[in-house]
């Protein structure tokens, strides 16, 4: 028996199909499924905010692709307070924001002074990176929601059955404090605080809330409440639920069937599953759990821990494509990831596009998978043709080689004479973008990003003998004949090790001279690049 391929054969594909099964076991209404993705608005949102989106998206399209009308809802929760000044702030702005710790994002003045409010400012940031990703959502804002009471009929009922809802928030994560108080946070009408407050009685004939404004640490900072006692009608929005309870309540008001979640925050989820289901009755949507990008470090990448890397610096060095291509290719699984791993991804998504145009050839079901993974890489709006795949190494080489008043005519000349180009052809609006990414890259970094291959002992020795030889002060021609003399030495052919090295140094089989591009790139960058190559090879020379 073989392998049903659903759809375009990827994980998303499949994901829709279980959706469907299950939506259909539970007998709901197959005329919309809505899937959801969460927008923080408390920070600079980083490239693993896109994750959220991106992969949602990713099964709305598959739902649409099987026959299904499917629509992705961004919730934004501009309604959160805030916990914590983000890291990497100018010194001014970031001191302007400590007077702020605990009120809404919503409430915050923006910083910037170019949006209404501070949660403004940051949630747009996302929205900018899914609408240049061609990311197709319905936007939901918190703040909006509560004031327009689209949550009202679910407030009710969490919080007339508060004490349920802290029996199971003890069961699953032994925090007790939902057993004294409502999981609301009313907004302190005297001082403005929103996660100052605690919520003890709920009254279901006025609709209203009784709090006390006692003061709360928060991220190990104790936020000091001003002791207000009062009351908030919940139909008001001067108040919002808790996480341990809010996606609940939102699953089934906004009535949505898939939502995929990071494994920082199951323990929440887990807990909203169980009220959606046992207090308002709702069976929750399906999931699927991914885990977090790290940094070099091993560090979780994160506005709070101050390593964020946002989509608006990948788009200065690499396409949106490029940017889905690394959050779709595997679900599961942590990365390690950086600005560095830009020109891997542009050329990974080359190789995509070669198979799903036939010019490259893999096993036929795995071709089905890569072809589609490209299709969802550009939503469903693949190139006509095939473009134009140049080494963003050699780019970059050019780009900082060529003369700057004439920099598209060198490329275009160099690019001719290298095969890339047909004679007399000129630069297409595609390879013009890479030339600005290329651009951009020598303008900020130095490094290479070189290309791993498997190495015969007489190549791995011969490229640990060119990196001793590189270290002494040498000139082009002399670079040349050390790499020449490398091989030699080394009883390789010529060609043949410098085909290597154009792989290593270029992932091409071919380029310019290399003597000349080990001074323009940088020595030390060369050598760099071929020792990562050399410890990451498994042949070790004898």
């Amino acid at each position: 028996m073989t392998d049903e391929i659903v759809g375009m054969g990827t994980w998303y594909d499949m994901m829709a199909k279980k959706v469907i099964e299950r939506e259909q076991t539970l007998n709901r209404d197959m005329g919309r499924i809505r899937t959801e993705m969460g927008l923080g608005a408390s920070g600079f949102p980083h490239i693993g905010s896109l994750g959220d989106a991106s992969r949602s998206y990713a099964v709305t399209l598959a739902l649409k692709n099987l026959g299904y009308n499917s629509e992705l809802i961004a919730f934004c929760d501009d309604k959160d307070g805030l916990r914590k000044v983000p890291a990497g702030l100018p010194a001014d702005i970031a001191n302007s924001l400590e007077k702020y710790l605990g009120y809404s994002v919503s409430t915050i003045p923006d910083p910037f002074g170019c949006h209404e409010s501070y949660g403004k400012h940051m949630s747009s940031l996302l929205l900018e990176a899914l609408d240049k990703c061609g990311i197709q959502y319905k936007y939901y804002s918190a703040q909006d929601v509560y004031k327009k009471g689209l949550l009202l009929s679910e407030i009710r009922t969490l919080l007339t059955n508060a004490k349920q809802i802290g029996e199971i928030i003890k069961q699953e994560v032994g925090q007790e404090t939902y057993n004294a108080v409502l999981p609301f946070f009313a907004v302190c009408d005297k001082c403005g605080h929103l996660y100052t407050t605690r919520a003890y009685t709920f009254d279901p004939k006025t609709d209203k809330v009784t709090y006390k404004c006692e003061g709360q640490e928060i991220k190990g900072k104790l936020i000091a409440g001003c002791g207000h006692e009062g009351e908030v009608d919940i139909k008001s929005g001067e108040g919002k639920l808790t996480w341990k309870s809010e996606f609940a309540a939102r699953w089934r008001a906004l009535d949505i069937r898939f939502e995929a979640y990071g494994k920082d925050i199951a323990d929440s989820v887990r807990i909203n599953d169980r009220i959606c289901r046992e207090v308002l009755g709702y069976e929750p949507p399906s999931h699927a759990q991914y885990e977090m990008f790290l940094d070099k470090g091993g560090k979780k990448i994160s506005k709070s821990a101050g390593n964020v890397f946002t989509p608006q610096v990948w788009f200065n060095y690499g396409s949106p494509q490029s940017l889905l291509l690394l959050m779709l290719k595997r679900f599961v699984g942590t990365r390690a990831i950086d600005v560095s791993d830009i020109p891997s991804y542009m050329a990974e998504l080359d190789e995509l596009e070669d198979v799903y145009f036939n010019k490259k050839q893999t096993n036929p079901k795995e071709a089905i998978r890569l072809k589609g993974l490209f299709q969802y890489c550009y939503v469903m709006n693949p190139p006509a043709e095939l473009s134009i795949h140049v080494p963003y190494n050699l780019l970059a080489f050019l780009v900082k080689m060529a003369p700057k008043e004439c920099i598209n005519d060198y490329v275009a000349e160099k690019l001719q004479s290298y095969g890339y180009l047909k004679k007399d052809q000129s630069i297409d609006a595609n390879l013009q973008t890479r030339i600005q990414y290329a651009l951009n890259w020598t303008r900020d970094f130095d490094e290479i990003k070189e290309t791993t291959i498997e190495l015969s002992e007489a190549e791995h020795k011969a490229l640990s003998e060119l990196c001793i030889k590189l270290q002494a002060n040498l000139d082009a021609d002399a670079i040349q004949n050390a790499i020449f003399n490398a091989a030699k030495d080394n009883e390789l052919k010529v060609g043949a090790f410098f085909k290597v090295l154009y792989t290593v140094l270029m992932g091409a089989s071919q380029g310019p001279k290399l003597g000349p591009y080990v001074l323009a790139m940088g020595k030390q960058n060369v050598i760099a690049a071929i020792e990562r190559v050399l410890n990451k090879t498994n042949t070790e020379p004898q």
